[in-house]
């Protein structure tokens, strides 16, 4: 895969290629990742990139002529330019496996108030937002979305299972991890989990995820689809969980 990110800060990217699993990826050739300062597309001699907005406002608005050359300078016929903004569509594990099977992706990372609209109409083919809040700009999204689409790539982790089993990637959040010692300061690992008996350290890990899911972000779980033994599991987690509430217990 190749990845383009036009900035106008180019050089917040310059660690990505050297850094954990992305800099494995890079360096075994399983992504391309350059970033490209929208300034040096301006033909204005102060290489301005940005204007007063019509109809008034505050800040200042990303005008069409860098943004727009910046992305042609890149783009090919199997590019797909995502525009990371505030009022795009809110990133999901669901998303980031689709584009995880895309050749070339261009991140365009808007600062200011925004790009003008014109630049979206014609050369965006979608909007990516983080959630439900402003950031500066689009720089930090775009490195959260090149992060969450690497580590998919064939061959970037040892394993499909080492991020099939992670939070949100099958609808729920991970059930919670332990490693050694068994035992610390009295505190012990569920003595299922060292019991070597997969079956059930896989049914614990299974419940776990459900009662985590269910006390953090019970949204999730009216988007999976159960078979019915999964929906019996869940409903013996939920009064569980609301009998501890009632008790007063953790």
């Amino acid at each position: 895969m190749k990845i383009d990110v036009l900035t106008l800060f180019p050089e917040i990217f310059s660690f990505i290629n050297e850094w954990s699993i992305l800099g494995r990826a890079v360096a075994d050739n399983k992504v391309t990742i350059s970033s490209h300062n929208i300034r040096d597309f301006s033909l204005d001699k102060h290489k301005k990139v940005d204007d007063y907005p019509y109809g008034g406002g505050h800040g200042m608005v990303m005008m069409p002529q860098p943004v727009i050359d910046s992305i042609n300078s890149v783009k090919s016929d199997d590019s797909h330019v995502i525009y990371l903004s505030p009022k795009g569509s809110v990133l999901t594990q669901e998303k980031l496996t689709e584009l995880s099977k895309k050749n070339h992706l261009i991140l365009l990372c808007g600062h200011y108030e925004g790009i003008d609209q014109r630049i979206i109409d014609n050369c965006v083919d979608e909007e990516i937002s983080l959630g439900d809040y402003v950031l500066t700009g689009g720089e930090l999204p775009a490195m959260v979305l090149i992060d969450g689409i690497t580590r998919l790539l064939p061959e970037v982790l040892s394993t499909s299972e080492a991020y099939e089993e992670e939070s949100h990637y099958n609808g729920l959040l991970e059930y919670p991890q332990y490693t050694r010692p068994a035992k610390y300061l009295g505190m012990e690992v569920p003595e299922v989990l060292i019991s070597g008996h997969h079956a059930n350290i896989k049914e614990y890990q299974e419940r776990e995820s459900m009662r985590v899911t269910y006390i953090n972000r019970p949204d999730l779980l009216d988007k999976i689809k159960m078979t019915d033994r999964q929906k019996s599991v869940l409903k013996e987690v939920v009064n569980s969980v609301e009998r501890r509430k009632t008790d007063g217990s953790n």
